[in-house]
């Protein structure tokens, strides 16, 4: 099958991405313009092989939006492990913890619900299925199609395309899926939203989106063991003062406990390894007594945007929006966001229907979404956070004042922070003439403790295993690095090759010495984070999606 002659799907709506933001969206549309008469086409393309299998969260879910779309999600037999029954902030030294004595209202839990971010959009991608909604799995996105300068849909990847760039017996050319507005909902960093947002400057006047990076381990403890319902999140241990970020401890049906880490992507020293920072969290003594007796099933990466309101790119182009964690919806005092991306998708569908019934798709008349979000309790949420992640450029003492005086000032807090210069998280690198903090084993030194013994602390490896990643390694490769001589030659010398450490699936390694040496691409063990593409101090790496279906198939992460 030619260019020419490649096959054109016509549909009304596309949603781009199975998550929680596209999947509330493409329901609420599809029951808002059956309400108004309007019999239309609605699909979601996912890149994953099943809905739900590149879903990782802590999570703690928010019920809010869900009662709003589902008000029976209950009987509907939605599927929260539990509703928070206990919940602790401590501060950890490396040996000892110390528990916060009061949790703000803000930041409390009480009436949100432990649950699996997998099992939850599994489950409501069953309801859009059961309402007609066509959701096609397997299916990435590889580029945006455009007419005037207007987005009118996106061009699946093809399949079956060896290494060197050779149709393979099994070659199936992507399709044309045009849309009246396409909307993408790929969750953090996705590669059509980068596109997009490059190619109409719609980050213009915005502070630049402050990335974070969680890695999580799932652990089968003995029966009897866990509490589901219970939540820890801790600061202090292992990431010091000076990396914004925290741990993550819930308690799940079945006496599975989750334990994760989330920290900013805005560090200063090259050599942290996020992976090695979740490893070393097990250190602790409080911990190892939490997991003691159990056995790790699952693990995961993924990235997640921590910018806030002032980091929200504009939302609209002619045919075109952005919703969800590709807009950047995500309350990072709370380390939520799953409520506000399928608040998004709502406000989204919303306007998609004035849309429908004006028969106009410019960035005109889409553009009443950022209104709607600006007069839903999206803003009111953000906008009293809205200061809280910069203050963490000053360190962990600083930052907490500003968020207690931001919690009496209804976010103000030193009201000057919003409006300092801010820079993209990998302009924070320091090289390493600047105060290296690397050890012997040419990473950092802090990580020379750590026994990987493959029952309690586990290397990379190990690791990507439990998350059931597989990839078919007769492709070209989904991660481009623009320039290797520069990864070879003055990224060594200059940040050490930090895409070393910064990877939680050992996906980048630099073999070979002197004249020899070179960079090998992992690709195979990717679990599409997509830090590399966020924290690559040269930014000459690009992520983009592998041969549809391929990647993690997480269950209950």
């Amino acid at each position: 099958m030619t260019e020419e002659t490649r096959q054109v799907l016509d549909v009304d709506v596309l949603f781009v991405g199975a998550g929680s933001a596209s999947l509330a969206g493409a329901l609420h549309l599809k029951r808002i313009t059956s309400k108004a008469g309007l019999d239309i086409s609605i699909a979601i393309i996912e890149k994953a092989r099943e809905v739900g299998a590149h879903s990782l969260s802590g999570a703690i879910i928010d019920p809010r939006t869900l009662n709003e779309l589902i008000p029976d999600h209950l009987e509907k037999g939605v599927p929260f492990e539990a509703e928070v029954a206990e919940e602790h902030m401590y501060y950890l030294s490396s040996k000892s913890k110390f528990r916060f004595p009061y949790l703000p209202k803000s930041m409390s839990h009480h009436g949100c619900y432990v649950a699996s971010l997998g099992q939850f959009t599994r489950w409501l991608g069953k309801i859009c299925e059961q309402e007609g909604i066509d959701i096609f799995c397997g299916f990435s996105g590889s580029e945006l199609l455009y007419e005037n300068e207007k987005v009118i849909g996106v061009r699946t990847g093809d399949r079956g395309i060896d290494k060197h760039g050779n149709h393979k017996s099994n070659f199936d050319q992507g399709v044309d899926i045009h849309a009246k507005t396409t909307v993408l909902g790929e969750g953090t960093r996705g590669s059509l939203t980068k596109t997009l947002i490059n190619k109409f400057n719609l980050m213009q006047g915005k502070n630049p989106q402050v990335w974070a990076i969680g890695v999580k381990e799932l652990w089968q403890m003995p029966k009897g063991s866990i509490k589901p319902g219970y939540v820890a999140h801790t600061m202090g241990f292992p990431l010091g003062h000076d990396i914004f970020g925290g741990a993550f401890i819930y308690g799940m049906k079945n006496d599975i406990l989750d334990l994760g880490l989330v920290m900013g992507l805005d560090y200063k020293d090259p050599s942290i390894d996020p992976h090695h920072e979740l490893q070393l969290l097990k250190t602790h003594p409080w911990v190892r007594s939490l997991l003691k007796n159990g056995k790790m099933i699952a693990y995961g990466a993924k990235s997640l945007p921590e910018g806030g309101y002032f980091s929200l790119p504009k939302l609209t182009v002619d045919g075109a929006m952005l919703i969800g964690d590709s807009a950047g919806f995500m309350n990072g005092q709370r380390l939520k966001g799953i409520h506000l991306a399928m608040k998004s998708g709502m406000e989204a569908a919303e306007t998609i229907l004035n849309a429908l019934q004006k028969n106009d798709f410019s960035d005109s008349t889409l553009s009443d979404f950022q209104n709607r979000i600006d007069k839903s309790w999206i803003k009111t949420e953000l906008y009293k956070v809205r200061n809280f992640h910069q203050a963490f450029d000053y360190g962990l003492l600083p930052a907490l004042v500003n968020t207690g005086l931001g919690l009496l000032t209804g976010g103000r807090a030193w009201g000057v922070l919003n409006h300092l210069p801010s820079k993209n998280g990998h302009e924070h690198l320091t090289k390493l003439d600047s105060g290296s903090q690397s050890g012997g084993n040419g990473g950092n030194s802090k990580y020379d403790q750590l026994e990987f013994d493959g029952n309690y602390l586990f290397d990379k490896v190990t690791n990507v295993y439990h998350s059931a990643t597989a990839h078919d390694e007769d492709q070209v490769p989904h991660l481009h690095v623009q320039d290797t001589d520069i990864c070879i030659k003055r990224c060594t010398e200059e940040f050490g090759n930090p895409c070393k450490y910064f990877c939680p699936a050992d996906v980048y390694e630099m073999t070979g010495e002197d004249n020899n040496r070179r960079l090998q691409i992992n690709f195979s063990n990717c679990v599409h984070c997509k830090t590399c593409d966020i924290m690559d101090p040269y930014q000459i790496i690009e992520w983009v999606p592998p041969e549809g279906g391929d990647g993690p198939a997480w269950v209950n992460l």
